[in-house]
């Protein structure tokens, strides 16, 4: 069984409390960890739409019942929901982040959620309108990036294994450049906007997760990041659900390797399941 039950301004409102009353009931909570007549039950799970939440239908569709397990994914449309949520025990697991952000939030927040495993990398990559290599870009040139600690890391990281920029190690934003010679004009972007900055600046940093909905393709990449990328996303949960069996279960379904041929076959090498 899927749900999807979109949630997009609950921080803005300072209503964590009304996610979790919108969400309570769909949330199956440790105690249904192993119902009466032995089936693992039910799990919900918050993800983004793309790939997380296709991903999580598609397995709730053609394995899980294998195992006795109900997957049901909650929808969010941004990066700032899914772990509020998480921590106040209205969803059972979330897949949308890889293990810096996961820690940066734990940091920042004082929560301790946890990674379960890692289940696949949403390649990211640099998109243009007006370049076909990263070759051409020129002085001046306007570069957009996320505004997150973890993906402008990221965004930077990958312009300085190129050349391009040099930064301190362990950037995070535009302060950690330390050289710059095309004198490049960085603007920083909320993630889930950054595909729609395209027209406007020469290139713009996406991730998967928000190029694949907005119809980026690899032609339009000029740079994309290697598999041997840190930046896999996690199966995250809470330190009391680590050794739940639907937690394991999940996380085994993911990375099954029936799953692993759907992802190949289905995003073309933008999204990479783990090996």
């Amino acid at each position: 069984m899927s749900i999807r039950t979109g949630i997009r301004t609950a921080l803005a409102l300072g209503s964590v409390a009304a996610l979790t009353l919108g969400l309570a009931a769909c949330s199956s909570g440790s105690d249904d960890a192993a119902p009466a007549d032995g089936t693992l039950g039910t799990i919900t799970v918050g993800a983004l739409p793309t790939p997380a939440g296709d991903l999580l239908d598609w397995v709730d569709e053609n394995l899980a019942d294998e195992v006795g397990l109900d997957i049901e994914y909650v929808e969010f449309t941004d990066y700032n929901t899914p772990n509020p949520a998480l921590s106040d025990g209205s969803t059972d697991a979330n897949l949308f982040q890889n293990q810096g952000f996961l820690d940066t939030y734990n940091e920042q927040t004082g929560s301790d959620l946890v990674s379960a495993g890692e289940i696949y990398l949403p390649a990211a990559a640099f998109y243009s309108e007006s370049l076909s290599s990263l070759d051409e870009l020129a002085e001046g040139d306007s570069i957009a990036i996320p505004n997150d600690p973890t993906n402008e890391g990221r965004a930077l990281g990958l312009l300085a294994s190129e050349g391009v920029i040099e930064i301190e190690d362990g950037a995070t934003n535009l302060d950690g450049i330390t050289s710059n010679p095309l004198d490049l004009q960085f603007t920083e972007v909320e993630n889930a906007s950054l595909a729609l900055t395209l027209p406007d600046n020469d290139a713009v940093f996406v991730t998967a997760s928000f190029a694949i909905p907005a119809g980026l393709t690899d032609d339009q990449a000029i740079l994309i990041e290697g598999t041997d990328s840190a930046y896999y996303n996690i199966l995250a949960t809470t330190p009391e659900l680590a050794d739940d069996p639907r937690i394991a279960a999940l996380v085994d379904l993911l990375t099954d390797q029936r799953t692993k041929d759907y992802i190949d076959e289905t995003w073309n090498g933008l999204i990479v399941p783990v090996s």
